[in-house]
């Protein structure tokens, strides 16, 4: 045999580099895949929400509750800006004018010196410092204090009540995407059932033991429960889309929902206990009551101006000349000046009437607008309070519908392997506890959705 060359060697070596190569790439290869899932499985990390958690960011994200804040924060700025009022006003101001020359007045009295009465002076400087203090407004700064301060008490109310409303809202959507996804859950049990009773069905048909009919019966019920499979996903999904966007979370992102806390049986507080304290406790109300007591300030604002008002005035002046030393000179003096003024305006055309008169219109009719809230507000704690007594009755009737369902598919299960039964009495049962179990997620969702809205009425 000959013995191999450095050109044999060569290609040896070359084999064997493009056989590690080819190595290292089929271990990428694999790999990457791999990688990639991981990367995509640490993109996707679920947001974990509990009930608690959705409130509390749907608080801090909520743009409507921001602009309710804003408001309120409007409101508080009136109320100080009412208070200044009370407080001096000051002011400081400088001023050069540029006068045309004009003849001097020289007095000449005989046997005295000649005597300058009136000087040509066409620069003229001035600068001065004002205070003024109100001594006493007719009740006019007193009512814009309390007008501002009810308005800013309306404005938080307000901000309160629109609070509750997110708070039921987010309850709501939270406890509409679980069910929702309930809902799908049981409805593809529900179609693994009837996949399982289509292909005994078809079996059936062609050992010619069952009627084309039979399988046609349950391809229909297994179709149906496929089409409300579907629409409970897209139920899901809209559920969800507005959750997220009530709690600030981007579209699209997965969230994983713990188990709403199980609502309790219904209070012991009557009816009119609950109607109650939804009275002391609803913002609407209070918003209301503080709207009609600033309006009535508003009214002792407008008469306060058909009464006499008094202040107390300051002053210091530094200017060139100074018209107050005579002769008049080219030079800077000061001066001050302290003063109390009064003024009365005896006619206002009606003025004043006028306006007191608008806000108390204003005020009657927010006192009805109360009126027939109040009135709202009872209907509405009766009917949340009947809504949650009503389904939380219904909860012990739809499990036992489920117990029942569950017991009667078993029965019927024996007794059509046994041939005693048909495949339509079969389906019957199987469709009896699809509808049961959709019946208490339903009930649940009830009590959830009715438990929110009674604390939504209450005001809490």
């Amino acid at each position: 045999r000959p013995h191999p060359g450095p050109r044999g060697r060569g290609g040896s070596e070359r084999r064997l580099a493009l056989k590690r190569l080819s190595l290292l790439l089929l271990v990428v290869s694999l790999a990457s895949p791999a990688l990639a899932g991981q990367g995509a499985q640490a993109e996707a990390v679920p947001v974990r929400l509990t009930l608690d958690d959705a409130i509390a960011r749907a608080r801090d994200t909520s743009a409507r509750l921001a602009s309710f804040t804003a408001l309120a924060r409007a409101a508080s700025e009136g109320v100080r800006g009412a208070g200044a009022g009370r407080r001096p006003d000051l002011d400081v101001s400088a001023g050069y004018t540029r006068n045309s020359n004009v003849p001097e007045l020289v007095l000449a009295i005989p046997g005295s010196p000649p005597r300058t009465l009136f000087p040509n002076l066409p620069d003229n400087w001035r600068t001065h410092a004002g205070a003024r203090f109100p001594l006493y407004t007719g009740g006019r700064v007193g009512s814009e204090i309390t007008a501002a301060t009810e308005m800013e008490r309306a404005a938080l109310s307000d901000r309160a009540a629109a609070g509750n409303d997110l708070v039921a809202e987010t309850h709501i959507a939270y406890v509409n995407v679980l069910f929702a996804r309930e809902n799908v859950r049981v409805l593809t049990e529900a179609l693994a059932s009837y996949e399982s009773h289509l292909k005994d069905a078809r079996h059936r048909q062609e050992l010619g033991l069952a009627a084309s009919n039979e399988t046609l019966a349950v391809m229909v019920e297994r179709e149906q429960a496929e089409l409300a499979r579907l629409q409970s996903e897209n139920g899901a999904a809209v559920a969800m889309a507005n959750l997220l966007r009530l709690v600030g979370l981007p579209p699209g992102t997965a969230v994983e929902l713990d188990p709403a806390p199980e609502a309790s049986g219904s209070s012991r507080e009557g009816v009119e206990d609950l109607v109650k304290r939804a009275a002391a406790g609803r913002p609407e109300l209070e918003a209301l009551r503080a709207r009609i007591r600033s309006l009535e300030a508003t009214q002792k604002v407008a008469r306060s101006g058909s009464r006499p008002q008094a202040g107390l005035e300051a002053g210091w002046d530094y200017t060139n000349p100074n018209l107050r030393y005579v002769p008049w000179e080219a030079k800077f003096r000061s001066a001050w000046s302290v003063g109390v003024g009064v003024s009365w305006k005896i006619l206002d055309g009606g003025r004043s009437g006028a306006s007191a008169a608008q806000a108390q219109a204003q005020a009657d009719a927010l006192r009805a607008q109360l009126s027939d809230l109040e009135s709202r507000i009872r209907l509405d704690v009766t009917t949340r309070r009947l809504e949650l007594d009503t389904a939380l009755a219904g909860r012990a009737v739809a499990r036992r519908g489920i117990e029942a369902g569950r017991d009667g598919l078993r029965v019927a299960r024996d007794r059509y392997k046994e041939g005693v039964l048909s495949s339509s009495d079969l389906l019957d049962a199987e469709t009896r506890l699809l509808r049961a179990e959709l019946d208490v997620s339903l009930t649940e969702a009830r009590i959830q959705v009715a438990a929110a809205n009674l604390t939504r009425a209450v005001g809490r």
